[in-house]
């Protein structure tokens, strides 16, 4: 759907209340529109890790004006199924950006020094060094 308000129309028809009871919510999942104007923007919250967000943001339910308890993962759920016909996982997402240089500078560096054999090393020479120390006092 092109905007956030005719998510909220379809969750008034769907679930009861007016559009401005779910209009927050819709907001919430398109407000990286405002700083990536095409649909790649959804990569950021239409997904199943958005969803259980949206939960964190909005609470489990919100109480729409007709006085109906409906569940914020319904209304992301239907936010997402609009705009792709399915609920997108994050892996969904992440396996078509290619991996890029910049991205694994500081994760390859932070691998190295948690491999076994250099967590061993590390190990081995703080040990020697801590046992001089305590020697040198």
């Amino acid at each position: 759907m092109a905007h956030s308000y005719h998510h909220a129309l379809s969750s008034a028809k769907r679930y009861g209340g007016k559009p401005e009871d779910y209009l927050p919510i819709h907001t919430w999942f398109d407000a990286s529109k405002a700083h990536w104007a095409d649909a790649q923007h959804r990569a950021l919250r239409h997904h199943t890790m958005g969803i259980f967000e949206a939960e964190q943001v909005f609470g489990a339910t919100i109480t729409n004006s007709s006085g109906d308890k409906v569940p914020v993962r319904f209304i992301g759920e239907q936010h997402c199924l609009e705009d792709f016909g399915f609920i997108p996982t994050v892996s969904h997402w992440l396996r078509h950006i290619p991996l890029e240089e910049w991205m694994r500078k500081g994760a390859a560096k932070f691998s190295r020094e948690f491999d076994v054999k250099g967590a061993e090393n590390a190990v081995n020479q703080q040990a020697g060094s801590s046992s001089s120390t305590e020697k040198s006092n």
